[in-house]
């Protein structure tokens, strides 16, 4: 059983759970997921992992409440153990030494950008972040992303917090002011990741984006998570998380997304990072 040791509200909808997990955080690097069930009839939900400590042996975990599973994690407290606790899972963030690193978090896509951010910066980049949220009320990580970056801005939908607009506009700006960018990770809403892409495409500036479709197993046996990279199909859980930005065929990701809304909100469960 993994025990709840510390539970925040981040914003409206939004929690942080500490789950003490030591054999995972032993192991857990920057851009892997887990997958929990709640009990025995609960679904699996894979969730990103948004922080982790060796030394306590704990994994942090963000979610948005957005179906009927995340709801009743949601209402879990601290001391409540979760039944299955299983990763770290996926392939975690290719990190080194490159220069210029840019990374991009959107709404909850902010937390698992960090470890990110944070492992790049260790690497020995200059790291420029950039998070945006509809508006200041539900900013999570701000604190956080400003520690491991060299630079932070913050964009909100409705200006209520650093520059009014979306990610993709401190992007730009960075792109013409003609600093070297190597890298731009990106993180978030699907529609959001596609944006950040089409910004970087003409510039030839290599992007990386963490997928989150429906996840199943996890194991690459459902076929859930097939996602269309380079015209191959690819399976986000064994392949990725993480893929080439400019290779993704948002489009096809965008309708498969579509497919389940109405089952999310009765019991099924998308990966929300």
């Amino acid at each position: 059983m993994y025990r709840i040791l510390v539970k925040q509200e981040m914003a409206p909808e939004v929690k942080l759970f500490e789950i003490e997990a030591p054999q995972i955080a032993k192991k857990a690097q920057a851009g892997q997921f887990v997958i929990l069930r709640i009990d025995e009839q609960g679904e699996r939900i894979p969730l990103t992992i948004a922080d982790y400590s060796r030394e306590k042996g704990t994994v942090t975990i963000i979610f948005q409440e957005v179906g009927a599973s995340t709801r009743k994690l949601g209402m879990l407290e601290e001391r409540d153990c979760l039944l299955d606790f299983a990763g770290p899972l996926g392939k975690p963030t290719h990190v080194d030494k490159k220069g210029v690193v840019v990374c991009i978090g959107g709404g909850i896509g902010i937390a698992p950008v960090y470890p990110i951010a944070r492992a790049m910066k260790e690497a020995g980049n200059q790291v420029i972040s950039i998070i945006g949220a509809r508006s200041k009320g539900i900013l999570i990580y701000e604190k956080e992303m400003a520690a491991v970056s060299d630079k932070l801005y913050i964009t909100t939908d409705d200006g209520s917090k650093g520059q009014q607009g979306f990610v993709t506009d401190p992007l730009k700006a960075l792109i013409q002011s003609g600093i070297d960018i190597k890298e731009v990770i990106a993180i978030g809403p699907v529609v959001m990741m596609r944006s950040v892409a089409e910004v970087t495409r003409p510039y030839g500036i290599y992007t990386v984006v963490s997928l989150n479709p429906i996840m199943i197993d996890g194991t690459g046996m459902c076929g859930g998570c097939r996602v269309s990279v380079a015209n191959e199909n690819k399976f986000a859980c064994v392949d990725g998380p993480e893929f080439d930005a400019h290779q993704v065929d948002f489009a096809g990701l965008m309708i498969r997304q579509q497919m389940y809304k109405d089952k999310e909100q009765g019991g099924c469960q998308c990966h929300s990072h």
